[in-house]
């Protein structure tokens, strides 16, 4: 399972008397954590061997999680979303205070000096540095990307991105003092837009797919190709959920009535995500309906 690093997943104090979503309580001799769940859980209470992660899975693979940037001439803040909250990160560099001309430092003056042209160029050096470490993030999980700023800092900073592409949308206006509240307000609608046209390019590219003959339909068929490593883009449905037995090859799916029964994989939906995901393709929620023909979960294949 991908690190919980998310933001409504990180453990730490919880103040229970005002939840408002659901809590994941793991407890072992060695280790005593909560995750807070942002979607409704099945009240249950699991003693086993090995802790029950299948809702944190659940979470990580079906919550749109992305980046915000809030470009300032000050402090520049990163923070991570998770659906419709953000969380500011403190920690890789951030937040990244701008120390030259137009920043902490004055412009320079005299004759023959351009005191605006001085100013730009420390901005883009400025956001050229903050691309460099935000890019260390991307590294470790690559996310869609979310800037807010002034025009001139979102121009300046699409001029010098490594990663232009990443970028999902932008938000314009001074976001300086922004509390996490009031950068998730204008974020998640961005985020939305964002995924809605994810949505329609990959339905199309599956289209596209069917007619060259590089696709795959049916969680057995798709279960296949992921283990196989063919597995370019994934598109299932958001409410898709196959409990299921695996033969002794590991390859050849039967479903389970039992989700809770031994030997069964409670969703092998989740399972396929995380082995698409593990061999570099990429995976996009659809609307429940639109991969009918499917019968709800479709892959794009590399070859």
């Amino acid at each position: 399972m991908r690190s919980l690093r998310t933001p409504r997943l990180s453990h730490g104090e919880c103040q229970y008397e005002h939840l408002l979503d659901w809590l994941a309580l793991y407890v072992n001799k060695d280790l005593a954590q909560s995750f807070m769940l942002p979607f409704t859980v099945a009240e249950r209470v699991v003693v086993d061997p090995t802790f029950a992660t299948r809702d944190l899975v659940f979470t990580l693979n079906r919550t749109p999680r992305y980046y915000v940037l809030a470009l300032s001439e000050n402090d520049t803040r990163l923070f991570e979303g998770f659906g419709a909250s953000v969380e500011e990160i403190r920690g890789g560099g951030f937040p990244v205070r701008h120390g030259g001309p137009g920043g902490a430092s004055n412009l320079p003056g005299g004759p023959g000096v351009n005191p605006s042209a001085v100013r730009d160029q420390a901005h883009r050096d400025f956001f050229r540095n903050v691309d460099e470490k935000f890019g260390a993030f991307q590294a470790e999980e690559k996310l869609p990307l979310v800037l807010a700023g002034v025009d001139r800092y979102l121009a300046f900073y699409r001029e010098v991105s490594r990663s232009p592409d990443d970028i999902a949308g932008t938000i314009e206006g001074n976001y300086d003092h922004a509390t996490e509240h009031e950068m998730a307000q204008p974020a998640w609608p961005v985020m939305q837009d964002y995924l809605a046209q994810r949505r329609a390019e990959a339905l199309k590219r599956l289209d596209e797919a069917v007619g060259a003959q590089r696709s795959s339909s049916t969680i057995g068929e798709v279960w296949r190709m992921a283990k196989e490593g063919r597995g370019g883009t994934l598109l299932v449905e958001q409410d898709f959920h196959y409990p299921a037995t695996v033969d002794e090859t590991g390859m050849i799916l039967s479903p389970a009535e039992d989700a809770a029964a031994p030997g069964v994989i409670d969703d092998a939906v989740d399972e396929v995500i995380e082995e698409v995901m593990m061999k570099g393709g990429s995976v996009v929620f659809v609307d429940n309906g639109a991969l009918a023909q499917h019968q709800r979960i479709a892959l794009i294949l590399r070859f």
